[in-house]
């Protein structure tokens, strides 16, 4: 049978009989996304993008309220049932003797790293598991030594609590910070220029986004790690929205710093974040809280935070092994064919501006910005919470409280279990609002999310 003409009946013959199909809907999650995957084996993951069937198997495993849409992934997604069963066993197991349970899980942590190193393209000794991006990132940011008169070169799309670390260490030890502004969406080159036509003598740090929070900006991440490195610059990459999004190797970026969050794209536990640090660049970051001298050079001494719930972090382990019976590529694929297929239902209509770029090829996956001409993006986030039900994000200005970055628009971000009936009624949403209006006083007591929390 021909990849193209795979459908229910294929399936359950692949599985060998009704019978077997049933044994693996009864087996355990990650068992049932097993299975899925390996009747699709043979198909390149754009072709399965756009597999209703194989994607409703996915679907499946999660535990949701579909009642509500949820366009706002980007702030933390859903974990899989899996994941959040294992959460919920590990804390209850450590709740039952703390002293001798805690300590066990603790030392069984390092098979994660290990497996997260192998997956994302490091070695477990340049690998720290976090509670988050923030604190990844506020790691670095002040471990590193820096002079009052030194400079630090980010931008003013960077996330508004990573900007206001950076502040306070210009408040504190008269450190320079630089803010560059760039358009939206802006080329690779333009960014590359922006940066290299901004250093200094006294420049040493890049700090940039990945893909920044805002728009999904893509940056030049190795172009700019390899330039940074030819000017003894540090590169710290912010890195919340990328690991587990779209696939690359963390060693291959070539930055000396990057941190992430990983209950966004790699759907762990609300708590759980991983920290790289090329191991040249290891003894040059001082801990966020004092370690012994002797790990110094010691990727866990970023760890050392005190007590804090070992079940969480041990349910990384159950996202990781989701992500990787999904397949990152697959992944990829299937959250930018929902991306453009909202994306090119509604650049058609005059007013509407997409603020991502989504051109050939595509530098976008599973997050977009996108705006109405003359409509304001909170009553538009109201509306469609009100009669549409669609949770979405509104971005309005810039970082405070240098709100220099004026642009409105809506964050799009679907995730792997959105089904495309939700991806038309956001359509349909739009529509309704370009051909109708929007009276501004109607919604006005829709609460909707704020851009800062994520």
């Amino acid at each position: 049978m021909k990849p193209e003409t795979w459908n229910r009946r294929a399936f359950l013959r692949l599985c060998g009989t009704l019978g077997m199909t049933a044994a693996v809907a009864k087996a355990g999650e990650l068992d049932r996304v097993e299975a899925a995957a390996q009747t699709v084996a043979n198909r390149t993951p754009e072709e399965i993008a756009a597999d209703e069937f194989y994607w409703r198997e996915i679907q499946l495993a999660y535990k949701l309220d579909r009642s509500l849409i949820n366009m706002n992934n980007g702030f933390t997604s859903p974990c899989p049932r899996v994941v959040l069963e294992s959460e919920f066993r590990y804390l209850e197991l450590i709740n039952m003797l703390p002293v001798h349970y805690q300590a066990m899980v603790a030392e069984n942590i390092e098979t994660i790293r290990v497996r997260m190193a192998k997956e994302f393209g490091c070695d477990p000794t340049e690998l720290a598991l976090t509670r988050g991006a923030s604190e990844s990132l506020q790691i670095v940011q002040n471990g590193l030594d820096l002079e009052a008169g030194d400079e630090v070169i980010t931008t003013e799309q960077d996330y508004p609590r990573m900007l206001t670390t950076w502040d306070q260490r210009l408040r504190r030890e008269g450190i320079k910070v630089t803010r560059l502004q760039f358009s939206i969406p802006a080329t690779q080159d333009q960014l590359y220029r922006m940066f290299e036509q901004a250093v200094t003598p006294r420049t040493k740090v890049f700090h940039f986004c990945h893909i920044t929070n805002l728009t999904a900006q893509l940056f030049p991440v190795q172009r700019l790690a390899r330039f940074a490195r030819s000017k003894g610059i540090v590169t710290i990459v912010d890195g919340a929205h990328a690991l587990g999004q779209f696939p690359f190797k963390l060693r291959d970026l070539e930055c000396d710093a990057y941190g992430v969050s990983l209950h966004k794209w790699l759907m762990a536990p609300i708590g759980n974040g991983c920290l790289y640090v090329r191991r040249e660049m290891i003894p040059k970051f001082w801990p966020l809280q004092a370690a012994p001298e002797q790990q110094d050079d010691d990727i866990r001494k970023f760890e050392a935070i005190g007590t804090h719930p070992w079940g969480i972090r041990a349910a990384l382990g159950e996202a990781l092994a989701f992500h990787q019976a999904v397949g990152g590529e697959r992944k990829a694929a299937r959250l930018r064919f929902l991306t453009l297929r909202w994306a090119k239902a509604l650049k058609v209509h005059p007013r509407v501006r997409i603020l991502t770029n989504l051109g050939e090829p595509a530098e976008a996956w599973g997050v977009a910005a996108v705006n109405i001409e003359g409509i304001d993006v909170n009553d538009l986030a109201r509306f469609l919470k009100s009669k549409y039900r669609i949770v979405v994000v509104p971005l309005v200005g810039g970082a405070p409280p240098n709100q220099v970055f004026d642009y409105q628009a809506l964050r799009i971000s679907p995730n792997i279990y959105t089904t495309l009936e939700e991806i038309d009624t956001f359509v349909e949403g739009m529509e309704d609002a370009i051909k109708n209006g929007i009276p501004s006083d109607e919604y006005s007591g829709i609460s909707v999310p704020a851009t800062s929390a994520d």
